[in-house]
């Protein structure tokens, strides 16, 4: 990254410097949202946020406080996470009574370098999560969402097959670990592993479990979509995923888990939007120079074009591997991956998203739902109603069955009819 400096040159003229930064930060600030804070007049950032992060039921996104919380802030400052709050509203109805889920979502660092023992480094991870998940359950978190992989480090970039020992069954250690949670604070929690499927050959996919708010296992979900680009060289380890597009109904909501690279697919997320989902995560381990750009965008207009809430998360820092490797890409080989944005954030159905989480920190994103958002923007764009799915979903099926179809175009006819 760099710091931009402003210097005076001998001819008078002020001059732009640059600076690089190797912690992370844009431009030495821990997030765009902080960067325009800092620069801009008052009057000034206000229309700009309200360009960039929307309206939600026609004003401003609000903070909440978070009195019951306060031992939260003190394990924040302690722990050295960022922690915030927002609340999206909703318009009130005179026949349904507000359905306001509080919705959590953490994105951290690797604890430990990857030379360490495996065993070390997935116990370590657990304890630097402990007082994160800890502040989350006092701050009164309904469900709670966790990165990509989170009890390991994002070693599939590295194509050695040594990494699969952090494979895990659904009911295995971090389920364990992460069900004594569920059961004290009653909360649902997302928890994205390596799962080994003992039952069936022992074939390693990349899941989420989902962990009912009494400590039970309520269902698992296979990313759907796996990269083939850069340094993503995740089919080396498992395929695409053998579940479908489920959502699960808990007692807070219907909620489903869009991993990763599955958020470049929009079918992806209307299939989940088609099955009743509220809330969608998408917990991801992304870098910038590949992604960032779209970082913001995708996850908002799924929300918007379905009708539901996203949670974004996204893993922080760069994580460094013993071994250098190359991705048929033409680049040097090189030992990492590059920098984890983090940057986690929600979207909901009406436009407005909140500010985001650290780039490079860990953090805590507690934010405040009325559901009934989602059926109040259905009534009011008519997306479903409109959407002529069997015209698309029909030339689609078509093309998909014959490979000897041809695309439905009318500059193609028009020019087979010149000839």
């Amino acid at each position: 990254m760099e710091k931009t400096q402003e210097t005076e040159a001998d001819n008078g003229e002020v001059k732009v410097e640059t600076k690089a930064l190797n912690d992370g930060s844009l431009c030495g600030y821990d997030s765009l949202h902080s960067l325009l804070k800092a620069n801009l007049k008052p009057e000034l950032f206000q229309e700009v946020n309200r360009v960039l992060l929307g309206l939600n039921c026609g004003r401003a996104i609000d903070n909440i406080a978070l009195p019951e919380s306060e031992c939260a802030k003190a394990v924040s400052s302690e722990h050295d996470f960022d922690l915030k709050a927002f609340c999206f509203h909703a318009d009130k109805e005179l026949l349904r009574a507000p359905r306001i889920v509080r919705v959590g979502l953490i994105q951290n660092s690797i604890a430990l370098p990857t030379t360490a023992s495996f065993l070390d480094q997935k116990r370590a991870i657990y304890q630097k999560l402990k007082p994160i998940i800890e502040a989350a359950g006092a701050s009164g978190v309904n469900i709670l969402c966790l990165q990509e992989a989170w009890m390991m480090p994002f070693a599939f970039c590295t194509r050695e097959k040594r990494w699969c020992e952090f494979a895990e069954p659904v009911d295995g250690e971090s389920t364990q670990f992460l069900q004594d949670f569920a059961l004290k604070y009653n909360m649902v929690i997302i928890s994205p592993i390596l799962e080994r499927d003992i039952n069936h050959g022992e074939t390693i996919w990349n899941t989420a479990v989902i962990i009912g708010n009494h400590g039970n296992i309520i269902g698992k979900h296979r990313k759907n979509h796996i990269p083939r680009v850069g340094d993503f060289n995740e089919s080396t380890y498992y395929i695409e995923g053998n579940t479908g597009h489920p959502v699960f109904e808990t007692v807070y909501g219907k909620i489903a888990v869009n991993i990763c690279y599955g958020r470049h697919h929009p079918l992806n997320w209307l299939a989940f939007g088609l099955n009743g989902a509220e809330i969608v995560f998408n917990p991801s381990a992304t870098v910038g120079e590949l992604s960032e750009p779209m970082w913001p965008i995708e996850a908002r207009n799924a929300a918007i074009a379905n009708s539901y809430f996203v949670g974004s998360i996204n893993r922080v820092g760069t994580e460094t591997f013993p071994n250098p490797f190359t991705s048929g890409d033409g680049k040097p080989q090189h030992a990492d991956f590059g920098h984890f944005y983090g940057s986690s954030h929600f979207s909901a159905p009406d436009a407005s998203c909140t500010p985001s989480l650290s780039r490079n920190r860990d953090g805590l994103l507690i934010t405040d739902m009325d559901l009934n958002l989602c059926r109040q923007l259905k009534d009011k764009w008519g997306f479903r109603m409109t959407a002529r799915k069997q015209i698309a979903f029909g030339r689609a099926k078509q093309s998909s069955k014959n490979n000897n179809y041809s695309p439905n175009s009318l500059w193609t006819r028009c020019v087979a009819s010149k000839f």
